[in-house]
């Protein structure tokens, strides 16, 4: 993104009506195709000359995933049928439930939107969320039913999944190809015609959206930006409302996709600011932007704050790149809003924080980010989710931290997140998708007929279940067919207890996990074996155990490995004698020494595998 524009583009920069602006998004569940489409849609407008694969998507990680994690702006020029010239600024949007947080902030900052839905997998949990999405934030929606070059695979179907799940008629249903570029001049004028221009006024006092941005070591903040009110230029001085901070703006442009810098950015416009930001917490997410002088008195009405629901502790292997973590999470949390840090203290791990995350992904894809983008080193926790206690003294506590769970006798009530998940599923697995809810605590609620051999099965489930492999198991009992949406939904109180783990007698915080009390033995049994397969013998006996309070319910041994490791190498180079040390060592990078111990990552996420049959 950060890649300067050519300067001789002289259509890429001209400017037109405000009448001839059309933003719109593009909203879909995760591989229906919607960075395929925005790269033939920059392609057909002239933005590149070829389109390649996943052009907004400018992570390696989403390259390799396969997957859109950051929302992505661009300016669109296209001729209509008309013989008018117009502008549309194009937010992609990611797929993935755990993102659902990026979809909303790019609703807010458009007037359309473009449901896409895959011809051969018809409409799916995140398609049903995203339309309702669209829908609270009053956005004109133009479905679209994409890759309809596969073959043997007819459009009726998902055209009557469309009718029926969200009554769009057939005749309003575009057709495209996102590969092969079918469908697309249609698709354009579409928007051109049914998504309504944004009708601010450019003359009022400067207001414009924060929805995003990210950090640059020589700019500072770049701040991405939707012009409510107003025009911004450079040398203005600008404050944020939040703060009441002042800056010099140094720069407007849009993305082109490459920044394209413009003498103003004015209402309707989609663009981004540079203004010598260099504090990462002066420039928050949903935040207003007006002018310092005869600036606006309301700000805009902001996002609702992303509430975290699985936590876990993030921990430098070696603490001295404590400092380095912290300010790698300070810009990290610019580019990603939902991303919530606190700092903690482990005994086992030393200095590090305690992070919320919307979900399992986004805490993959946050850990992976850390260690790529800034050359870290990290031991992560296995996850855990808030919850809510009432003392005997009356007092209410929340605990998303398994070393911080009270003394059961000091416990009245201990409350748990529930959520309530939107299961769809071919009839043919219902049984299967019923075993799994089942085996995880789900409460069934209803089933519904939606269209063709389509079941949506409604459950409340336990948080805590969903974040371990229910999704996992969900896909396999399903041969991959099953599709999961999910919100949070309150509070129930239940029966649970802390399961604590002791390596020689130490607990270790790390490793304890708070789960209900009727699978706690189970599961204590089941991480003292999972440890004893992830931590390498030593030169000594290691001793595992499992305790609820003083019980111990479990309890294995790792024996120790003989001292003469070298004594099969007799005769020979001395190089033989190398080699076998140099293997040793290898594995031992990602380690963490607890007591005497060495305690690799994979002890830490080894929980996550609890249900997996030994």
């Amino acid at each position: 993104m950060a890649t300067e524009a050519k300067a001789d583009r002289p259509k890429v920069v001209q400017r037109v009506p405000q009448e001839n602006v059309r933003n719109f998004c593009i909203v879909a569940h995760i591989d229906h195709g919607k960075s395929t489409l925005a790269d033939r849609l920059l392609e057909v407008c002239g933005n590149v000359e070829e389109a390649g694969e996943q052009m907004l998507d400018t992570m390696d990680l989403e390259r390799e995933r396969g997957i859109t994690i950051k929302s992505s702006a661009v300016r669109l020029l296209y001729e209509a049928d008309d013989g008018e010239l117009y502008q549309l600024n194009l937010i992609d949007t990611p797929g993935h439930v755990d993102f659902a947080y990026e979809v909303s902030r790019s609703l807010q900052a458009c007037e359309g939107a473009v449901v896409l839905v895959d011809v051969s997998q018809g409409v799916e949990a995140q398609t049903v969320a995203n339309v309702y999405l669209a829908l609270e934030a009053e956005l004109e929606i133009i479905p679209v039913i994409n890759k309809i070059d596969v073959p043997n695979v007819e459009p009726e179907m998902a055209l009557k999944e469309m009718d029926d799940a969200f009554g769009f008629h057939p005749d309003e249903i575009v057709m495209t190809s996102g590969k092969s570029g079918v469908g697309v001049h249609e698709l354009l004028e579409a928007i051109v015609k049914r998504v309504p221009a944004p009708d601010e006024d450019a003359d009022a006092p400067l207001r414009a959206m924060i929805f995003d941005s990210e950090f640059d070591v020589h700019q500072g903040v770049i701040a991405y930006v939707r012009v409510f009110e107003g025009r911004v230029r450079p040398g203005d001085e600008i404050r944020m409302m939040s703060s009441g901070k002042r800056f010099d703006v140094s720069r407007t442009g849009f993305f082109s996709p490459a920044m394209v810098d413009v003498e103003e950015l004015r209402a309707g416009d989609v663009g981004y600011i540079t203004a010598g930001i260099k504090g990462v917490k002066d420039s928050r997410v949903g935040d207003t932007i007006t002018c310092a002088k005869k600036g606006a008195e309301e700000p805009l009405p902001g996002y609702r704050e992303a509430q975290p629901m699985v936590f876990c502790g993030l921990y430098p292997v070696d603490n001295a790149d404590y400092e380095a973590l912290k300010d790698a999470l300070d810009r990290l949390s610019l580019n990603d809003a939902a991303l919530k840090y606190d700092r903690e203290t482990s005994a086992a791990l030393g200095f590090g924080f305690r992070c919320g995350f919307l979900g399992l992904l986004h805490m993959e894809i946050v850990q992976e980010r850390l260690e790529r983008e800034y050359d870290l080193d990290l031991v992560a926790t296995a996850p855990s989710v808030v919850y809510r206690i009432t003392l005997t003294d009356g007092t209410f506590v929340e605990v998303d931290n398994p070393a911080q769970f009270p003394p059961r006798e000091l416990i009245e009530v201990i409350e748990e997140p529930v959520v309530e998940a939107n299961i769809m599923c071919p009839q043919r697995y219902v049984g299967q998708v019923i075993k799994v809810s089942d085996d995880r605590r789900g409460a069934y609620l209803k089933q519904e007929y939606i269209w063709g051999d389509r079941v949506a099965l409604h459950y409340r489930l336990p948080l805590a279940e969903i974040v371990v492999d229910y999704f996992d198991a969900l896909k396999s009992a399903t041969r991959g067919y099953a599709t999961l949406d999910y919100e949070l939904a309150g509070y129930v109180p239940e029966d649970l207890t802390k399961v604590e783990l002791m390596i020689n007698g130490d607990p270790v915080d790390a490793l304890a996990i708070i789960c209900h009390r009727q699978f706690a033995e189970s599961r204590g049994r089941v991480i003292a074996r999972k440890l004893k397969e992830a931590i390498p013998r030593q030169l000594f006996e290691v001793r595992i155990q499992a305790s609820i309070g003083s019980r111990v319910v479990a309890s294995t041994r790792i024996a120790p490995l003989r001292r003469n490791v070298t004594e099969k190498c007799y005769g020979g180079d001395v190089t033989r004698k190398r080699k076998l040390l140099e293997r040793q060592k290898e594995g031992k990078r990602r380690m963490k020494a607890i007591g005497n111990v060495q305690v690799p990552q994979e002890a830490f996420m080894s929980i996550l595998r609890l249900n997996e049959e030994d």
